[in-house]
């Protein structure tokens, strides 16, 4: 009997995805719990596995945009695998034997394989410059780079059809590359956010003495006690909840004609990745230690890096810090991440001339940047919200210090 597989739903905002790629083909004996393909929404990217076993049919291709509930492949449950165990156990001794060319599909990292399921790259033709002629990252955003500049050495569209329609003039000058749905949502989020909201920044700065010399004193014994690093987006965490429970309109939305308070502190960490940025959500940051944040932090990184993040880990968040400083800025202007009428936007730290008690002194500074919705927020309320960040980073025994 046939079993129809079908797009399940991900999220309640979200009605449709890009069956991105498929883990599996036509033909393939796939057991239950096996990864068939993955699905990519304008949220997170979803491996979808086999609710059962059986010979796979697809009837979708890469590339294809599918409605939630859509049938995309069959199983068909009567088939069982040919030769069984003795199928299993040859082909685990024709990949012990065979060389790295044959083996690069399976030995690409998570990384390595969302770029080039992306950016529908055919792995057989980068040039592997790891380990054992693996495929590095670096590798595969090269080979991205030569598809795009239309580099002599690179791959042509021929060569390398891609299932989002790119296009290129045969000159090279111009390519036009259909924007991932991710990359299409934080548009229309950034816009949305720009319509609906009045949004200012006020800018501070802070000295990052105290916590650099309690972070250096502190690490070796941080990270032997808890296997994380101390790093700084703690301190800011921590010290963004103390403002928020001092300003306890910058935790709040806009709703209709209403204006909701929250409670509860669920702060967004804003992450880069390949495909955009994310932001998930670190919830109830005010219960937790400075050890359990960084591993949140560490934790919801990778995820987002290789694509694992869930629809849970991105709603639902009261506040935002972004870190624009490990990219190098030194000043900037956070857009608002709607429903939420705040965000902290750190920079990178720079020594800096600055007098010290009518003397001269270099020290570490980074400027603070706070956008908010002034609809709900007032100048006053703006500018108290980050003199408080600003204390609780220059005095970070303020902040119930766990170690």
């Amino acid at each position: 009997m046939s079993v129809e597989v079908k797009i399940p739903a991900v999220g309640e905002s979200i009605t449709s995805g890009i069956v991105s790629v498929w883990h599996k083909k036509s033909g393939d004996f796939v057991n239950a719990g096996d990864a068939l393909f993955t699905l990519e929404t304008d949220k997170v990217s979803t491996e979808i596995a086999a609710e059962t076993s059986g010979v796979l049919d697809t009837v979708v291709p890469e590339g294809r945009e599918v409605k939630i509930g859509e049938v995309v492949a069959t199983i068909d449950d009567s088939k069982k695998a040919p030769g069984g165990a003795t199928v299993e156990r040859k082909e685990k001794a024709e990949t012990k034997t065979a060389g790295p060319k044959e083996n690069d599909e399976k030995a690409l990292s998570p990384a390595v394989r969302r770029i080039v399921d992306e950016e529908s790259l055919d792995a057989g033709k980068i040039t592997g410059t790891g380990r054992g002629g693996r495929i590095t990252k670096a590798d595969a955003l090269a080979a991205v780079n030569k598809v795009s500049v239309g580099d002599a050495a690179g791959i042509s569209e021929k060569e390398a059809p891609s299932p989002t329609e790119d296009r290129q003039m045969s000159d090279g000058r111009i390519v036009r590359k259909r924007m991932s749905p991710l990359r299409r949502k934080i548009a229309a989020q950034l816009v949305m956010a720009q319509h609906t909201a009045a949004i200012l920044t006020t800018f501070n700065e802070c000295d990052m003495s105290a916590v650099q010399e309690l972070r250096a004193k502190s690490q070796d014994a941080f990270k032997k006690k808890h296997g994380v690093k101390l790093g700084f987006m703690s301190f800011f965490v921590k010290a963004s909840v103390a403002a928020l429970k001092a300003v306890p309109v910058v935790n709040g939305r806009i709703e209709d004609e209403d204006f909701i308070y929250h409670n509860f502190y669920d702060i967004g960490v804003a992450v880069g990745t390949e495909r955009g940025l994310v932001v998930p959500v670190v919830r109830d940051a005010d219960k937790k230690s400075f050890a359990d944040l960084e591993r949140d932090i560490a934790d919801f990184a990778t995820k987002a890096r290789e694509g694992k993040l869930k629809i849970e880990d991105l709603t639902g968040g009261t506040f935002t810090v972004s870190n624009g400083g490990v990219y190098g800025s030194l000043l900037g202007t956070p857009i608002l991440n709607p429903p939420q009428i705040g965000i902290l936007g750190m920079h990178k730290i720079m020594p800096r001339p600055m007098a010290i008690d009518g003397r001269v002194e270099v020290r570490p500074m980074m400027y603070l940047a706070f956008s908010y919705d002034h609809r709900a927020i007032d100048g006053k309320e703006a500018a108290t919200f980050l003199i408080n960040v600003k204390e609780s980073i220059e005095d970070p025994k303020k902040l119930s210090l766990d170690f």
